[in-house]
């Protein structure tokens, strides 16, 4: 049973830094590409980065490029999100999410994953 669990969200101000983690199990992680979106209140949900089943290619949101960085361990089959210069329309439900297909490399759509966690609340203060 495929689970994917986050972690690491919080309140803090404007400017600081924040770490997520997604702990997955359940399958073979490192045969495929994550990703993480975030819903804020009213909101649709919407893509903040991805990372590739091997590691090499990253995508971002034009709103968080430059600020947040998506990695991957995949012998402690986790996921992370390194979020700096957090602002306050970063505020949401931040989801980690499994692409629905093996080996693949260009993912952003919400569509192309096929598993998510519960999610994890990033709240920024002005």
């Amino acid at each position: 049973q495929v689970r994917l669990v986050e972690s690491g969200g919080g309140l803090v101000q404007a400017g600081d830094s924040l770490r997520l983690s997604c702990a997955a199990s359940g399958f073979t992680l490192s045969n495929y590409a994550m990703g993480w979106f975030r819903q804020a209140p009213g909101k649709e949900r919407e893509f903040v980065a991805s990372i590739s089943w091997g590691g090499g290619s990253t995508y971002y949101a034009d709103a968080v490029k430059g600020r947040f960085t998506i990695s991957r361990d995949n012998a402690k089959s986790s996921v992370f999100l390194q979020m700096n210069i957090l602002k306050p329309e970063d505020t949401a439900l931040y989801y980690c999410a499994a692409a629905a297909s093996v080996y693949t490399t260009v993912v952003h759509t919400i569509s192309q994953f096929g598993s998510w966690g519960q999610g994890t609340q990033v709240t920024v203060s002005s």
